[in-house]
């Protein structure tokens, strides 16, 4: 019975974070022994109830003298548990279980979660422990596209891993009209007959809101609520803009900030349109898949990971970043589609998510992987 480890900063809300506890899920279920090693956080529990080990160790740390530290801890770990591979999945932590995996002579697996700045030599090197796993996992084909151009690995080491959805937490089925009922009271949408524009996502600049507010200001019918669902607080000068841009553009009455939520699939659910709008390319974008896995279409930007996840005009609408009049034809195309259509669109999206981007999909190709390399060490 193998013990697969993986390692990243912390448990905390996140992608990565949600992607260690399903991957450590998977393991279970095939009857092998799942460990974590991070920082601790949110996710600790969730991880723990499910039958997988977690321990506390500092390694988000980037200083040295900790990576080094942290490197010695591990391979005691390793050999203590009897560890029969490492999966990093973060830079910082990457470089002490690289370390350990390298001492105990045992398979190092590495993520590509994201698309790394890679000016100067010191910082493309501390990016460069991602590419030194046996296998490396990039998270899109745009990943594995960035990894070729800048560093130095044999393409044979790289395995493309879309990132998978819940099919069953994110189904229309799933939804309970507790939790609906509870949502709509939280946003105050309970007097609400308008279409829903919804927005997910961080208040910064590169999501794009500032693009979104503009679109709309263009659109021919006012007859719409759009919802940006985030931490305005995180973001306070960015959120005084947006503020200031909305009263400009007289959207007061057509804009809401609403607060962050853990009711995703109903927020999708209560949405007719879900807007994705990145200005910088998104390694690979988990609100896409969720929308369109609820069969609602989606409007993203046609770069990055949403080239490789929304279907042009069958799924949703991809839109060439800052064209703002090419957005309000999106936004404006999408609201005026007749029931018949929007449900015809919404199956297509279903589909082309159980088809390629389930989240089975992914935690089997992923056993693969370590599979491969156990029979193989």
């Amino acid at each position: 019975m193998p013990t697969i480890l993986q390692i990243l900063p912390e448990l905390n809300s996140g992608g990565v974070e949600r992607g260690t506890v399903d991957i450590a899920r998977a393991i279970i279920a095939a009857g092998e022994k799942a460990m974590v090693v991070s920082a601790g956080g949110r996710l600790v529990h969730s991880l723990e109830r499910i039958g997988a080990t977690h321990i506390t160790m500092p390694v988000a740390s980037k200083w040295v003298w900790r990576i080094k530290r942290n490197a010695s801890l591990l391979r005691t770990l390793i050999a203590q548990h009897d560890v029969n591979l490492v999966h990093a999945r973060s830079r910082a932590p990457g470089w002490s279980a690289y370390e350990a995996a390298k001492l105990a002579r045992i398979p190092f697996v590495t993520t590509f979660h994201g698309v790394y700045g890679v000016k100067g030599w010191g910082k493309k090197h501390y990016n460069s422990v991602m590419t030194r796993g046996d296998i490396v996992i990039a998270v899109s084909h745009f990943v594995a596209d960035h990894i070729m151009k800048h560093y130095d690995v044999d393409p044979k080491r790289i395995h493309v891993i879309h990132r998978g959805v819940d099919l069953e937490q994110f189904h229309p089925r799933a939804i309970s009209a507790h939790s609906m009922a509870s949502l709509i009271n939280d946003w105050c949408l309970d007097s609400v007959d308008c279409p829903i524009l919804f927005m997910p996502g961080r208040l910064t600049r590169w999501k794009g809101h500032h693009w979104v507010l503009d679109a709309l200001a263009l659109m021919p019918h006012r007859n719409f609520l759009c919802l940006f669902a985030g931490d305005a607080h995180k973001h306070p000068n960015y959120y005084k803009e947006l503020c200031e841009q909305i009263r400009r553009l007289k959207l007061d009455a057509h804009v809401r900030f609403v607060p962050a939520t853990t009711l995703m699939a109903e927020a999708y659910q209560m949405s007719d349109v879900v807007l994705c709008p990145s200005l910088a390319p998104e390694a690979f974008g988990r609100i896409p898949i969720e929308a369109q896995a609820m069969g609602r279409p989606v409007i993203t930007t046609n770069h990055g990971g949403a080239c490789e996840t929304v279907l042009h005009e069958h799924t949703g609408w991809l839109v060439t970043p800052n064209d703002t009049a090419a957005l309000t034809d999106a936004i404006s195309t999408a609201l005026a589609m007749t029931q018949a259509q929007k449900h015809i669109m919404g199956h297509r999206s279903r589909t082309h998510m159980e088809r390629n981007f389930s989240l089975t999909h992914m935690q089997q190709q992923t056993l693969d992987v370590y599979h491969s390399l156990l029979t193989t060490w």
